[in-house]
């Protein structure tokens, strides 16, 4: 029976697992559904698929360069605490060695780790750990020079907030401060220019009313806009930032003191923009001994 798309999407939302498991599964029992969801619970995957559903918003940020290149990835679990746990890091540290190769999420989930997929060493680490975990994100800069930091580092190269600075001349000591600025004060963009123009917009017309509250004349409102836009620029964008190193300068004058030219970061924190679920301690006491 032929392999098709729609029954691996039939498959996939019945049980939960990965695109490529669900046509592994479908290919060892000829197409036949029943039986491909037999093989994935024999095989544990789909207890792995059940733990899926309930959030994962822990977890680790790893970092790692090679060749002027540098990658970050969020990969995360259910608790803090398997965030802790050796086996769970080496396998982030392999998924992080892993992105070097690839552009993208995507094509890391089917990158290739230890003769399996990381979408499938993830699936195995599920059902052996027993936690929801996840691969969220991973992220790329490249330059002469990419330096990496790591907040509170729970292990080398990986914790829960890792930066990615890449530069233009420069050396990895300026290229670390910069870093530790970038995990404390977390910008917005690089420049003005990389900023969401529409919250730029938006920005501004907030100024704009505010300032027109004020009753002043018209040619007095335009100057406290601009004065307040250069302000909110200077706030939001690492160039614009004052330096946490040296206050008297910009991260921008204290790159060109440096000798650097600052051409990208990342800045990958664990958990951001993801919603908690909110359960109190007894419930999940209760919930773990019930398995």
């Amino acid at each position: 029976m032929a392999i098709t798309a729609a029954l691996v999407k039939e498959l996939r939302e019945s049980t939960g697992v990965g695109m490529m498991d669900a046509k592994k599964a479908l290919v060892e029992n000829d197409g036949d559904m029943e039986a491909a969801q037999d093989w994935l619970r024999t095989k544990g995957l789909a207890k792995a698929a059940k733990k899926a559903g309930r959030t994962a918003a822990e977890g680790l940020v790893a970092v790692t360069v090679a060749g002027g290149k540098g990658v970050a990835v969020e990969v995360n679990s259910e608790t803090d605490f398997v965030a802790k746990n050796a086996e769970f890091q080496d396998m982030v540290s392999g998924i992080a060695t892993a992105a070097l190769t690839v552009s993208d999420v995507d094509a890391l989930n089917d990158a290739d780790m230890g003769g399996k997929t990381v979408a499938g060493t993830i699936t195995d680490k599920i059902a052996t750990i027993g936690e929801n975990m996840s691969l969220r994100r991973m992220a790329t800069v490249e330059g002469e020079n990419v330096v990496t930091y790591v907040h509170n580092a729970v292990t080398d190269g990986m914790g829960k907030i890792g930066v990615l600075v890449a530069m233009n001349g420069g050396d990895e000591a300026f290229g670390r401060q910069v870093a530790m600025h970038i995990a404390a004060a977390n910008p917005q963009a690089l420049n003005e220019a990389s900023l969401d123009q529409a919250l730029v917009e938006k920005e501004r017309q907030v100024l704009t009313d505010q300032a027109r509250e004020s009753g002043k004349p018209e040619n007095i409102i335009e100057n406290m806009i601009k004065g307040r836009m250069k302000k909110y620029l200077a706030e939001v964008t690492l160039l614009g930032q004052d330096f946490v190193i040296n206050p008297d300068l910009t991260v921008e004058a204290a790159a060109k003191e440096a000798g650097a030219e600052i051409i990208g970061y990342v800045r990958m924190e664990v958990g951001e923009g993801i919603e908690k679920e909110e359960v109190d301690f007894a419930a999940e006491v209760a919930a773990a001994v019930q398995g």
